[in-house]
C-alpha cells in the first residue's frame, strides 16, 4: 500500500491518500480523542501523540498536529492508517454510522438552492484541501447562512477568506435572498 500525502492551506493539516476509497460519499469529523471512539482508524490516529483532530473524507484522511513537526509525526500517522487498511478493520463501528454524515428534512426553495451550491461547487473545492462545509441554517429575516467547518477547513487562518470571499459572495450572486455566510 502506498500513502502519498498533500498539503493543505492550514499549516497545521496534512492530507493523506491512501490510494482507496476512506468514507465514500460520506465523511466524518473527529474533533478529539472522545469522539473517535466511533472509528477504529480514528483512535489509532489520535493514539499518535501530537494528533488534534481526524477528518475522514470520500478518499483522504485530513490530519490536524496540535506538536510536533510532520517529519515526525508523518512515519507514525501512515503506519497507522496502513495497519487500519491491511487488517481490513472497519472504519466505523457498527451501530456508529449515525455520525457520518446524513440526510436532512425537505427544505424550502432558497435552502434548497443554497444547498446545492454547497454540495455541487464548495464541498468538493474544499475537499481538494482536506477539508468539508456543511449547511447547518439559513436565517430568512436577517440572510445570513450558516455552515460548518470540518476536516483542514476547521482553524485554518484561511477560512475566513474562504467563506466571506468565496463562499458568500457565490451565494450572494445565485441566491439575492442570501447576505451573508458565517461559520458556526
Amino acid at each position: 500500500m502506498f500513502i502519498e500525502t498533500e498539503s493543505t492551506p492550514n499549516p497545521q493539516t496534512l492530507k493523506f491518500l491512501p490510494g482507496r476509497e476512506v468514507m465514500g460519499a460520506r465523511v466524518l469529523d473527529l474533533a478529539d480523542a472522545g469522539a473517535a471512539a466511533v472509528s477504529p482508524l480514528g483512535e489509532a490516529l489520535f493514539a499518535v501523540d501530537g494528533v488534534e483532530r481526524v477528518f475522514l473524507g470520500g478518499d483522504f484522511i485530513a490530519v490536524t498536529k496540535s506538536t510536533g513537526e510532520w517529519q515526525h509525526l508523518k512515519p507514525a500517522i501512515m503506519g497507522a492508517i496502513m495497519d487500519h487498511f491491511t487488517r481490513g478493520l472497519p472504519l466505523v463501528r457498527e451501530g456508529a454510522d449515525e455520525a457520518a454524515s446524513g440526510a436532512a428534512a425537505e427544505d424550502d426553495e432558497v435552502v434548497a438552492q443554497i444547498k446545492e451550491l454547497i454540495e455541487t461547487r464548495v464541498r468538493p473545492a474544499v475537499a481538494q484541501d482536506g477539508g468539508d462545509i456543511i449547511y447547518q441554517g439559513f436565517d430568512e429575516g436577517s440572510g445570513v447562512v450558516y455552515l460548518h467547518l470540518r476536516g483542514a477547513c476547521a482553524g485554518c487562518p484561511s477560512s475566513q477568506m474562504t467563506l466571506k470571499h468565496g463562499i458568500e459572495n457565490m451565494l450572494r450572486h445565485y441566491i439575492p435572498e442570501v447576505n451573508a455566510v458565517e461559520a458556526v
